[in-house]
């Protein structure tokens, strides 16, 4: 299993002419209708992808002027009514694109009129995917995610980034009386995250903000800058950016007379336990840290070990881990010593382009075209965030931390392995003098 690293003529007729054309225009519109019947309705597949499955869904209507129009569900991904840019049906084949997630999706109706067999692409990636009819869209079932009436006050919040000047929205939740309040602020893993680290239909940060402020706990949770409401732009923000929203989070949590200036903490999950330490190791105003899916390792040394354990549970072979293993090394290794963008493009092409040939037939089938996928994986490479994660090292931060810590992995997790990252962030935590953390797994 070879891999690499890992969307008019005139007017001027007759009259008899003219009926006759009508007449034949408007059986052609009939029959085009009754063609388009065949696919206006709810349609459901499965989408197999690396690592997992997941449930895609289309809904098909018509616009007022009889023309089709669709929105897609991706509800694993707790992702609804994502809009479809354009559809076409015609000679039984069904085309639909989203140029907002850059897919698209090609297929042919089945002569029941009840399946569609076809592929979905995606970043220069190929999946089949058949859908079938169904009578109505799934709805998700979230028993833990709060509803209200809420036992606690809920409020909407302004938070000014000065130095990097922007503002940042949030909501922040109290209890309903006492005070001032010990307060955590909660921060969020890798990617563009809103303020409820909304993913695969699930709200984990508005469950954990519930459950703290019951407990008597302030909570404030933000949009990530440049999403949702916060002002910014992620695509040009680094870890280091992220962890002046959360300094700018703290002192206007100390602005309030509600909360207790000298209990504010915070907890961060995956990228937000790397954050959290290197606020506390800037700030004294920080009363203890959480680190939930913390890493003790640079992110390269993180992308080694998660893609050795999801390659071995998909059922790869160790010379196929070794071989994967090389080829991030080449990738990698360019992107540490490459300083001219021009070279590091065109190097990273011709490592990528070596791996892609090296393919058995099937499996470039499988990846689609060459330059649409290489072209992907080189524009998510050489982003900010990607080049900074990759070499940032968390070790020195932890030394400095020196308030209390909690570190909490997953037994289960492949993408932060526990064992060695709890062992790394402990030793780290000792090295600096820190005999005030907890470290549970």
């Amino acid at each position: 299993m070879k891999s690499l690293t890992k969307l008019c003529f005139g007017l001027m007729i007759c009259f008899a002419l003219f009926t006759h054309a009508m007449g034949s225009i408007s059986t052609t519109l009939d029959r085009a209708q009754s063609d388009q019947d065949k696919v206006i309705g709810n349609w459901q597949g499965v989408l197999k992808v690396p690592g997992g499955e997941l449930r895609i869904i289309f809904k098909i209507s018509q616009n007022e002027d009889g023309t089709l129009k669709a929105a897609m569900d991706s509800p694993d991904q707790g992702a609804s009514d994502i809009p479809v840019s354009a559809v076409t049906f015609e000679n039984d084949s069904l085309h639909m694109e989203s140029s907002m997630i850059r897919g698209r999706y090609d297929g042919q109706i089945q002569a029941d009129a009840q399946t569609i067999k076809g592929a979905w692409k995606q970043s220069g990636m190929t999946f089949p995917l058949d859908i079938q009819r169904i009578d109505a869209v799934p709805k998700l079932n979230r028993p833990q995610e709060p509803k209200p009436p809420f036992p606690y006050l809920e409020e909407e919040v302004t938070v000014p980034n000065k130095t990097a000047e922007i503002e940042l929205s949030g909501t922040f939740t109290k209890p309903n009386s006492g005070g001032p309040f010990p307060a955590v602020i909660l921060i969020s893993g890798s990617g563009p995250q809103d303020r409820d680290e909304a993913i695969f239909g699930h709200r984990p940060f508005f469950v954990a903000a519930d459950h703290l402020t019951r407990q008597g706990i302030a909570v404030l949770r933000m949009d990530d800058r440049g999403v949702g409401k916060s002002k910014g732009d992620f695509s040009k923000a680094t870890s280091k950016d992220f962890a002046s929203d959360v300094m700018a989070g703290i002192d206007y949590l100390r602005t309030r007379k509600d909360i207790d200036p000298k209990r504010i903490g915070l907890i961060g999950h995956s990228e937000g336990g790397i954050i959290a330490p290197m606020v506390a190791a800037q700030s004294q105003d920080v009363a203890f840290i959480v680190l939930m899916a913390g890493t003790g390792f640079t992110g390269e040394e993180i992308l080694y070990l998660q893609a050795a354990l999801i390659a071995k549970a998909n059922g790869a072979t160790d010379s196929d881990i070794a071989e994967n293993r090389a080829g991030q090394e080449k990738i990698f290794k360019i992107l540490k010593e490459e300083t001219t963008d021009s070279m590091l493009v065109t190097k990273l092409k011709n490592v990528m382009q070596e791996s892609y040939d090296n393919l058995s037939e099937e499996q470039q089938k499988a990846i689609g075209e060459a330059d649409p996928y290489i072209n992907a994986q080189i524009k998510q490479l050489t982003s900010l965030w990607f080049r900074f994660f990759l070499t940032y090292d968390p070790i020195p931060a932890l030394k400095q931390v020196k308030c209390p810590v909690l570190a909490i992995n997953g037994e289960l997790d492949l993408q932060v392995p526990p064992k060695e990252n709890l062992a790394a962030i402990e030793a780290a935590l000792q090295a600096g003098g820190n005999k005030n953390y907890t470290i549970k797994e």
